[in-house]
């Protein structure tokens, strides 16, 4: 039965994924615009369309299913889908504020786990009983692993280029890195919209079965995906300039040969994981693909006091986001509701 409150779980889950958009906008198009090789207007065209391209290509939904499976399904409600939403937007928008690339994936666990366990503290059970931890482990793991695997590619995919264009004169190299950027870009966005818009698929699809309007192992309606790679789309093309500037230019300066390399190598981690299943942070990876690059210049052309600060609030996301959204249920299962 479709009611006023599955309704506002699934506009605020679309709304997320339109702010998930222009928060991780940067992520795709810091790059391309602190190299000049598009205008920002021109780069959040062009990373809408590759976002919402991906919605022809990742059908499997490997990382919605695992998105819904982080809470067991008795301690899922529509209220527990709800406190977790609103948490997961308030640090959303909080870190953006404040132009801080945090990962609105591990925002989006963090809030889910975390109302559930106030949902399992209110069933008289321990608050850990409502989390499956195999799902959130492999998460936590990719924490570490993700931008770290994006800096071993991009030193690589480097390494490979320098190889390649060695012989190259430096104005024709310039031309050819900057033509490259675009295709390097638009598989980032590509993937980045295949991996992100899928963890807000996940959410809505536990909530229509908590509301009794699916049941478990039905197909996911088709509408679903087509809303969530909308939405992420829409909401790249509103931009996110703050976090552009931070990525662009605060953790390294980058010119186009680096802003392909860091690119590539974002694209291919995302696409792996995605394979697999994993959702991992797109802020995370890319942050560390373009410390790879910073890095094969030398170990001062990274800004480490800014990737430091960028570290924790990637370590205090999940749990702050847990808070928030464990004191959310409490006043929506107390007071409103």
């Amino acid at each position: 039965m479709i009611t006023t409150l599955l309704v506002v779980v699934i506009v605020l889950a679309i709304a997320f994924d339109y702010i998930n958009g222009f928060h991780d906008a940067a992520n795709s198009i810091a790059t391309i615009v602190s190299t000049k090789v598009l205008s920002p207007f021109q780069a959040v065209l062009w990373a809408a369309a590759f976002n919402m391209a991906a919605y022809f290509v990742f059908t499997d939904h490997k990382v919605a299913n695992t998105i819904a499976k982080t809470v067991f399904e008795e301690f899922i409600t529509l209220e527990v889908i709800l406190s977790g939403l609103l948490a997961a937007i308030a640090w959303n928008l909080f870190t953006w504020w404040f132009g801080v690339p945090s990962s609105s994936s591990h925002t989006l666990i963090g809030g889910f786990a975390g109302a559930g366990m106030a949902k399992a503290l209110t069933m008289g059970t321990s608050a850990f009983a409502a989390v499956n931890f195999a799902p959130i482990l492999k998460v936590v793991a990719f924490i570490v692993l993700a931008p770290v695997i994006g800096m071993i590619i991009s030193v690589l995919i480097s390494i490979i280029i320098m190889h390649i264009s060695k012989n190259a004169r430096p104005s024709t190299a310039e031309k050819w890195f900057k033509r490259l950027q675009l295709i390097s870009s638009a598989a980032l966005s590509f993937t980045h919209g295949g991996n992100d818009a899928q963890k807000v698929m996940g959410i809505i699809y536990v909530a229509m079965i908590s509301a009794k309007v699916l049941s478990p192992g039905d197909v996911m309606p088709e509408w679903i995906p087509i809303s969530c790679y909308a939405a992420i789309g829409l909401g790249t093309m509103s931009g996110g300039w703050k976090i552009v500037k931070t990525m662009g230019s605060k953790i390294t300066k980058v010119n186009a040969f680096e802003g392909v390399a860091a690119e590539s190598a974002g694209a291919v981690t995302l696409g792996i994981t995605e394979h697999f299943g994993i959702p991992v942070s797109t802020t995370h990876t890319i942050t560390g693909s373009i410390v790879g690059v910073g890095l094969l210049k030398r170990v001062s052309a990274v800004r480490w006091g800014v990737t430091v600060s960028l570290l924790w609030a990637w370590v205090l996301t999940i749990p702050v986001s847990a808070t928030l959204a464990g004191l959310t249920y409490a006043f929506v299962h107390y007071v409103i509701l």
